[in-house]
């Protein structure tokens, strides 16, 4: 199938799929005689997981890891995978506090700003930032 039809099929433009190709998390795929990329079917399975790992917050280079895992199988355990996205899951609960403790230092100088309409000479938040 050529590259349109995979990017429809799967809501992909062009260049993402043409970059997705680049970092290896699809197989290059063998040419037309007019040059043009002739995909198999199972591009589209393989798509679809890049998308689903990366909606659940998988990075590109973790993806192809995955993949990796995914192409061979019967060479790898249940337990690997686990352990790869156990990791993921620590990762996310670190940005999570991390996240929480900006928003609770923002909320903490936005909150001692009387926001008034004098010059920003005595600003409470940039007095903050300041110091």
């Amino acid at each position: 199938m050529k590259i349109g039809k995979l990017s429809t099929s799967v809501g992909l433009d062009i260049q993402t799929l043409r970059y997705y190709e680049i970092q290896g998390l699809l197989n290059e795929p063998k040419r037309l005689d007019n040059g043009y990329r002739d995909y198999p079917e199972n591009a589209i399975t393989r798509l679809q997981f890049v998308k689903k790992a990366k909606l659940v917050g998988f990075t590109l280079k973790e993806i192809k890891e995955l993949l990796a895992i995914q192409v061979t199988k019967d060479e790898h355990t249940c337990q690997e995978v686990k352990v790869f996205t156990q990791a993921k899951l620590q990762e996310i609960e670190t940005k999570i506090n991390e996240l929480s403790s900006i928003k609770n230092a923002l909320e903490k100088i936005h909150t001692s700003c009387c926001g008034g309409n004098e010059t920003a000479a005595h600003c409470s938040i940039l007095s903050a930032l300041e110091s």
